[in-house]
């Protein structure tokens, strides 16, 4: 038993889901609990689901979306999909969040972080050249850099629409109503839109 009086097993499991975004002590028990009532069967479904995770979902080949089993994702094989329009998130996370606003056609980009020195983030440890690479062969439009209003985020969008200002395109950011720092994974979606049909040129 531990200092809670919860055998260890489950103290194991609080510890595990409380790591989750936005779960805390409390909530990671309640769950834990609940799982303890599940049939064998759920329990062993449940372990084999999230054991498959890291061999099952792959980051998409050509934008890095979430995709299945090293193929290309939903929306990059979707023939209704504009091409030339290439939307430019930090994180997979938060395509979900551009999606929902209803507003956007086009396809996106993963840059797998932004540009943090501070945290040992630097130009090497982001998806840029395959941006590049992206925008020279698909004969890419407009870029929308819908990164996080933060210093990095800031920094991150200048850096590459300076990469890019000798080229025939359109660069722009998501309108400035996004609360200052915040993170795009977590704002609404009428937000987003806004933001998106307010989008200024960079």
């Amino acid at each position: 038993m531990s200092g809670t009086g919860y055998p260890r097993p489950i103290e194991d499991l609080i510890d595990i889901l409380s790591t989750l975004p936005s779960v805390g002590k409390r909530s990671a028990e309640r769950m834990a609990l609940a799982m303890l009532k599940w049939q064998p069967e759920k329990l062993a479904v449940f372990g084999a689901l999230a054991a498959a995770l890291p061999e099952k979902i792959t980051p998409c080949p050509e934008c890095g979306n979430f995709a299945e089993n090293g193929n290309k994702c939903a929306i990059c094989v979707s023939p209704r999909r504009d091409r030339s329009l290439v939307c430019v998130v930090e994180d997979s996370t938060q395509i979900r969040s551009v999606e929902s606003s209803s507003l956007f056609n086009g396809v996106y980009h993963v840059l797998g972080g932004k540009l943090a020195p501070l945290s040992g983030t630097g130009i090497d440890d982001l998806n840029i050249d395959s941006l590049l690479q992206r925008i020279k062969i698909e004969g890419v439009k407009e870029l929308i850099l819908a990164l996080s209003p933060d210093v990095e985020g800031q920094a991150t969008a200048v850096y590459i629409a300076n990469l890019v200002q000798d080229r025939s395109i359109i660069v722009t950011r998501l309108a400035q109503g996004l609360p200052a720092g915040s993170d795009l994974t977590y704002v609404d979606s009428a937000t987003i839109g806004i933001a998106l049909s307010g989008r200024t040129a960079l």
